[in-house]
């Protein structure tokens, strides 16, 4: 009996080791560097004809663009399974997969300590305004025209999307002492919900000293903040974003930010990156990083074995360990 054939799309960086073991059992075939026109050909050729499975890197995107419905439709009808490195996967037209039949897993679980650790980090700086001592110093001014910030201690934090980096955030918000409200598709039970209030989308709104944005991008939360929501929140109100930067319309919230409405932003994600909207760039109150929340070692690997724990169960066992919530009851077998 023939070996069944599995696809690597981009690179590897913590573990070709387990790659090439999967050799063993598996037909290992690789695209790692090229570009869409020639994987598009390639696909078209009939190169990937048995392919059952395939690892999408966190990079890939740079290699074959994003899997739209063109690049969809000419995937090898053998495969069943596309096993996406990132616990955001807006890149991927899912509902095009789902007319395929092809059944997608993300990175969920391995990416939550290492996002709302830079989430923190994210609501501490824009709560003191840390973006304005940080180039004082640097620029030999020591404290510059540093305001009085603000404790967390007491504040709510309204965190958008209570999955695991929200809880994760939630997590180590309660050790500030602050005070958690969320909101979700659907509440939480209460063994997950713990001492946190839920809310209807405009009562976060209303009610948030600090709102965190945690929750996926997709054709429904796109610009899910923009003007009329900026409007439904306190005066002064703190934005922290380390999920996608198209959740928020970044000229509303550069507006929001330029009057007052809002007092600082902490942002790890931008709508448009690499490019940043320069009225974040020019603003003190702007306390931003360059999309680094899972950017540690420990975490990166994490997430490459997890890629490679789905396709293995998906292979062996036709089932995938962590699929997208999108697909549950939408495709036969075991979703």
């Amino acid at each position: 009996m023939s070996k069944p054939a599995v696809l690597l799309i981009g690179g590897l960086t913590h573990t070709n080791t387990e790659w090439k073991e999967f050799g063993s059992k598996y037909v290992l075939k690789e695209f790692r560097k090229g570009t869409r026109e020639q994987f598009l050909s390639n696909c078209k050729n009939g190169e990937y004809d048995d392919v059952v499975a395939l690892y999408r890197s966190n990079t890939s995107t740079s290699e074959t663009g994003p899997f739209d419905e063109e690049l969809v439709s000419v995937l090898p009808r053998s495969l069943k399974y596309i096993c996406h490195n990132g616990a955001g996967y807006d890149n991927i037209d899912v509902d095009a997969c789902t007319r395929k039949g092809l059944e997608i897993s993300s990175t969920p679980i391995a990416v939550d300590d290492a996002t709302a650790d830079v989430g923190i980090f994210l609501l501490l700086g824009a709560l003191r305004q840390a973006w304005i001592p940080l180039t004082a110093i640097k620029a030999g001014k020591w404290r510059g025209n540093t305001p009085l910030g603000h404790d967390p201690k007491g504040k709510v934090l309204g965190i958008l999307g209570m999955g695991g980096i929200g809880r994760a955030i939630a997590k180590r918000a309660r050790a500030f002492g602050m005070k958690i409200a969320y909101h979700n598709r659907s509440r939480l039970p209460p063994t997950l919900e713990e001492d946190a209030t839920y809310l209807s989308f405009d009562e976060l709104l209303a009610q948030s000293d600090v709102l965190s944005l945690n929750l996926s991008l997709n054709a429904k939360t796109r610009h899910i903040i923009s003007a009329p929501e900026f409007a439904k929140m306190k005066d002064g109100v703190v934005i922290v974003n380390t999920a996608r930067g198209a959740l928020m319309n970044e000229e509303d919230l550069v507006a929001a930010l330029e009057d007052g409405k809002v007092s600082s932003v902490g942002l790890d994600v931008f709508e448009e990156e690499p490019k940043v909207h320069e009225g974040l760039l020019k603003s003190e109150r702007a306390f931003i990083v360059p999309h680094i929340g899972t950017n540690t070692y420990e975490t990166q690997r994490e997430m490459e074995l997890l890629v490679l724990q789905n396709l293995e169960s998906a292979v062996d066992k036709g089932v995938l360990l962590t699929p997208i919530p999108e697909q549950k009851g939408k495709l036969n077998g075991h979703l």
